[in-house]
């Protein structure tokens, strides 16, 4: 069994039949967004949030997670991070299995949410997955290794890119570096800049990400 705990929020009107999981960043952990599950289940009532903690204690922030090591932030070796990233993926790939089979609800009903080091995870773990989720929402990050994806992406689900024009930690370019190289092997993406917001998400990103989410649950 995948190892990861994490906040879950049962479906407001007491009937799950979608799911959507949170994939926070680095340093934080999975009750750093499982509050947005509040306004979102007002629109959304028989949607099933979850909200996993990255496998390893932070080590910028010991109060918090990562999903994988940063040399540039933590001072880890490449390999490390390496090594870490390959763990993580598998680990989620095999969690978003247990999960969605404990709720009874199968992967075109199921969105992933990221936030910087969260969106990361989700766009490398949802293109390589053989049951296409629904779509995929990323929230000021980026996407890693784009050059493999025309040879192991599986899944094409649209995608949703979210990034505050002000972000000091991620770059904003990343938002159209990632968009291209997604595009380019034949994913339907959508982007969005939030103005003057940093790293964070921004009223304006959470409400596109209902809309996006309510289309592609067919609601």
């Amino acid at each position: 069994m995948a190892e990861l705990s994490g906040p879950r929020r049962a479906a407001k009107s007491g009937i799950g039949r979608y799911l959507m999981v949170f994939l926070h960043g680095y340093g934080a952990d999975g009750n750093d967004l499982i509050g947005l599950a509040d306004p979102l289940a007002e629109h959304l009532p028989d949607v099933v949030f979850h909200a996993p903690n990255a496998p390893q204690r932070c080590t910028g922030n010991p109060m918090g997670y990562q999903w994988f090591p940063i040399p540039w932030l933590d001072g880890s070796s490449e390999a490390e991070a390496s090594e870490g990233m390959a763990s993580a993926f598998a680990l989620l790939n095999e969690w978003l299995d247990e999960t969605m089979a404990a709720e009874g609800i199968e992967a075109a009903d199921t969105i992933l949410v990221g936030f910087s080091q969260g969106t990361m995870m989700a766009l490398h773990v949802a293109p390589r997955r053989e049951d296409e989720v629904a779509g995929v929402i990323g929230f000021s990050g980026r996407l890693m290794a784009p050059e493999a994806l025309e040879v192991e992406a599986i899944s094409r689900m649209p995608i949703l890119l979210i990034h505050g024009d002000s972000d000091e930690v991620v770059p904003p370019q990343s938002m159209p570096e990632a968009a291209d190289a997604l595009t380019k092997v034949g994913y339907e993406v959508y982007t969005h800049i939030s103005k003057g917001t940093g790293h964070g998400i921004a009223q304006d990103g959470l409400q596109l990400a209902l809309q996006f989410t309510l289309q592609q649950f067919d609601l």
